[in-house]
Formats: C-alpha cells, sequence, structure tokens
C-alpha cells in the first residue's frame, strides 16, 4: 500500500489536491449538544470530556496485528490507517475476521501541528453524532504514540470513486454519486447548524468516506472550527485546507466563515459531475483548474452537457446534470453572500434525488431559483478572478 510519509504543516502549505488521503485519515461522532473549542480548552479538558474509549498502545497493537504492513488500508499526510478488529460488547482486542472491524489512525511521531489536530478530532468527533458524520469510537495517547480510532468505512474515499482508473475502480454511478453529495450536503449543514456551528475547512473527496452500502460520511475534522456563522467571519493570519477547493476570499484575505465551505462543496460537486479533479497539473494548462476550466460551462445548459463525466454515457437526464450544475454555480460564486446556505443545498439534491429518471416539464434553473438561489451570468469580478492564478495564501 506504500510507506507512510511525514507530516503536513497544513497550516503553511495546501496540498494539490492530488494526495492519496485513501482513508481521508479521519472520522467522526457523538452527542450534538453545544460546540467545543479545542482553543479555548485544556487537552486535559478535551480527553476528560469526551465520551469515547481511551484504549492502551498495546490494545490497539494487538487489534491491527502489531501494526503489520499488511493491515495498512490507507495512507496520509500524518501517518498511517490499519485496519483492526475489536470485541463488539467489550471493545477489547479479538482475533482477525471476528467482531467490530475498525480503522485505527497513528499518527507520526513528530510536529505540534500533528499533535493539536489529533487534539481537535477528538474534540469534535467525540462530541457530535449524525450519520453522515463518520464514528470516533476512541483514541490512545500513550507517551509519544497518538492513535484515533474510528469505524471501517468498507468502500472507501469518493476519491478513488471518482477518478481512479482500473478494473477495481469502476466509474461511480449517477445515482451514486447524486446520493454521496446529498449525504455530504446533509452532514456540512448539521456542521452549520445551530447549535453546533462548526466550519469544515477541509471539504474535498478524500474526506468523504463510503460504508458498504455507499452511504457518505463526512471524516477528517482536523482543521475544523467553531463559527461564525452568517455574515460573520474570522480573519486567519494562516490559510489552511486544500488547494482547488478553498474559497478566493479565504485564499486573498484570510476571511473564514460557513460560506467558504459552501465554495469548496461547489467545487466537489464539480468533481462528481466530471469525473475530475479539483487541481491536476497533468492536464493542460487552461485545465488544470477545474473550477476555472468549468466554470464558462455553466453559463447554458447546453454547454453544461459538455463538463460531464463521459463514462456515464447515458445514466442520467440531460436536466438532471443541469440541476446539479445550477447548484454548483450557486455555491462558487465569487461574492460569499451570493452563495446559497448548506440547507438550500441540501434541499436542491433532495429534490434531484427525489426526481431522478422522472423528465421534467419545467425549467430545472427556474425550479433552483424557488429554493432561494441566485441564477445568471458570471460577474465581471468573478471573471477576472478565473483569469488569474487560484489565489495566494497567507502565512
Amino acid at each position: 500500500m506504500g510507506s507512510c510519509f511525514s507530516s503536513r504543516v497544513k497550516a503553511d502549505i495546501f496540498h494539490n489536491g492530488k494526495s492519496s488521503d485513501l482513508y481521508g485519515l479521519s472520522l467522526s461522532s457523538r452527542k450534538s449538544s453545544s460546540t467545543v473549542a479545542a482553543a479555548q480548552k485544556t487537552e486535559g479538558e478535551i480527553l476528560s470530556s469526551t465520551p469515547v474509549k481511551s484504549f492502551t498502545f498495546n490494545e490497539l497493537k494487538l487489534a491491527t496485528r502489531n501494526f503489520r504492513p499488511d493491515s495498512v488500508i490507507g495512507e496520509g499526510g500524518f501517518g498511517c490507517v490499519f485496519k483492526g478488529w475489536l470485541d463488539e460488547s467489550t471493545l477489547t482486542p479479538t482475533k482477525p475476521g471476528t467482531g467490530l472491524v475498525i480503522a485505527v489512525k497513528k499518527l507520526n511521531q513528530e510536529g505540534f501541528q500533528g499533535h493539536r489536530e489529533w487534539l481537535t478530532e477528538i474534540n469534535y468527533l467525540g462530541q457530535l453524532s449524525h450519520p453522515n458524520l463518520v464514528k470516533l469510537i476512541g483514541y490512545c495517547l500513550e507517551d509519544e504514540h497518538r492513535l484515533l480510532v474510528y469505524e471501517f468505512m468498507q468502500k472507501g474515499s469518493l476519491e478513488n470513486h471518482l477518478f481512479r482508473r482500473g478494473a477495481y475502480f469502476k466509474p461511480l454511478p449517477w445515482f451514486l454519486r447524486v446520493n454521496v453529495a446529498l449525504d455530504a450536503a446533509k452532514g456540512l449543514a448539521f456542521l452549520h447548524s445551530d447549535p453546533v456551528k462548526v466550519i469544515y475547512r477541509d471539504i474535498k473527496a478524500s474526506n468523504i468516506l463510503l460504508d458498504a452500502d455507499y452511504n457518505a460520511k463526512l471524516s477528517d475534522f482536523g482543521l475544523a472550527r467553531d463559527g461564525p456563522m452568517g455574515d460573520l467571519s474570522y480573519v486567519s493570519t494562516r490559510v489552511m485546507g486544500t488547494y482547488g477547493y478553498a474559497a478566493p476570499e479565504y485564499m486573498s484575505s484570510g476571511h473564514l466563515n460557513a460560506r467558504s465551505d459552501v465554495y469548496s462543496f461547489g467545487v466537489l460537486l464539480l468533481e462528481i459531475l466530471s469525473g475530475k479533479r479539483a487541481l491536476d497539473h497533468n492536464r493542460p494548462a487552461k485545465e488544470e483548474n477545474l473550477v476555472d476550466w468549468a466554470r464558462p460551462y455553466l453559463t447554458s445548459k447546453r454547454k453544461v452537457l459538455l463538463i460531464v463525466d463521459n463514462r456515464l454515457d447515458t445514466q442520467y437526464l440531460p436536466e438532471e446534470a443541469v440541476r446539479m450544475a445550477s447548484v454548483a454555480v450557486q455555491c462558487l460564486s465569487f461574492e460569499p453572500k451570493s452563495r446559497p446556505t448548506m440547507d438550500q443545498v441540501v434541499r436542491a439534491l433532495q429534490q434531484l434525488q427525489d426526481n431522478l429518471g422522472k423528465p421534467s416539464q419545467t425549467n430545472p434553473v427556474k425550479d433552483t431559483k424557488k429554493l432561494g438561489f441566485k441564477t445568471g451570468t458570471t460577474k465581471s469580478s468573478e471573471k477576472r478572478f478565473t483569469q488569474k492564478p487560484f489565489g495566494r495564501h497567507l502565512v
């Protein structure tokens, strides 16, 4: 599966969108009472207040067969993910192939940034519970060892199903793409809702994991932080996230709010629609950035069909692709206030899912307007933006 590599510093460097975070290196869970800010709580307070199990390092060694290389199911910037097994009732190690299948994320033993994000995951995923957030089962903090234990997601990451080519990874069918988009939207809408009010900050295909039935769940909460919501925003001196997904105002000035997540979700919708990565330097120069390349095609119903993944063939009705593109283009508005809320996005995608395979007698763009979206041509300021590099990041 490859070797585990050293920690990435998300605070200072944007990923190029091509990492193979096979397991998303993430996952989530628990109670949705009130938000909890990692920056305002000590390590002891976070670990003592989270209702998940504290494992010993030896327990996780036994559960993963001593972290054997053939147990590796994923790797990413902060370490490797191993497959393991626990007894379902006692959560103690059991022999392979029996009991509860788990994913154990073992962090590289270096860097304050990695420890901080490890704590952030526990802080949020130990408190939040939703069908579209991956469940955090427990953690281990022993000497220099830091590990996280998650539910096992059998189908891996959305990234694999959208972009990988080969006999093992078949193109994700259209109806499943719509289902996955809706599930991810519901998870993000939950994070933005009262009283949770969490900004996710790292929505991307590799952070969306699929279970055996292709239900999608958000994972990897290392960059998450508390609100603000609405039109309020933070100003961050460090831009953190994944290059190609981040909102332009966040890239250029550090302004961050819930609508920044909405922009990133719009990029994800384009990936789902097109089967292309948000950023790919192997494509021709004018096509490297997916948003820049796709934006001119999003201005008319006929042009939209030119960006749809050709592997889908005849699986979808043209108006279905137009509906998804209509949602994406609003999420990608250059002006944050013009972007829909995630609740609006959920309603639009739910409507799309409910009508799959049913030819519409109405204009799908007009139907999208009914949900409170603003539609129209791209503003001149957005056109200027798309002609420039995707932005700068602050340090």
